[in-house]
């Protein structure tokens, strides 16, 4: 299956998603208005792509500006689907590729982020693997959580849902620290 990065420098080339069913690549609509609302808030970024899949969510952040991107992906066929994608850029200064579980990943990282974006399988929302990764986020910074459009959107101590939005199946939420 073919991909498109959406904008930016890489803009309408295509990348290759993984031929597995454990992956579910963000629609080009979703990815779109996600990149959209977040605006310039990825120029200069540092970002999270959590169960990263093909990485289109990295990638198109890099295309439109960010510095640096991490991606978070356990499945091995898809982590080879990813690598092959950064290397058509020539993004793997500007990269880490993490093959590893999420919540295990998470516990002994070091590292924060200005933008964590979250992708788990609509089958496993892990919604409190997402309320982890939020300890991740710099201040001011921001993470988006795609999830089934159906039921709440999960909550933590600590952070506001800043935005909700509803693409059919797909909802997008995005959340910072609260200030206090």
């Amino acid at each position: 299956m073919k991909l498109r990065i959406i904008a930016g420098l890489y803009g309408g080339r295509n990348i290759q998603a993984p031929d597995t069913v454990a992956t579910h690549p963000m629609s080009e609509r979703v990815r779109n208005a996600l990149f959209n609302i977040v605006g310039d808030e990825i120029k200069q970024a540092h970002v999270l792509d959590a169960f990263a899949g093909s990485g289109a969510l990295g990638l198109e952040a890099l295309s439109r500006g960010a510095t640096h991107a991490t991606f978070v992906e356990r499945d091995s066929r898809a982590v080879a689907t990813l690598e092959n994608n950064v290397t058509l850029f020539n993004l793997t200064n500007q990269t880490d590729i993490v093959q590893a579980d999420v919540i295990s990943w998470v516990k002994s990282c070091q590292d924060s982020f200005d933008i964590i974006l979250i992708d788990p399988p609509y089958d496993d929302p892990q919604f409190s693997t997402a309320m982890e990764l939020i300890k991740l986020l710099k201040p001011n910074g921001t993470m988006i959580l795609s999830y089934p459009g159906s039921g709440e959107v999960p909550t933590a101590n600590g952070v506001v849902v800043v935005d909700n939005r509803s693409y059919g199946t797909a909802a997008l939420a995005f959340y910072r620290h609260e200030i206090l």
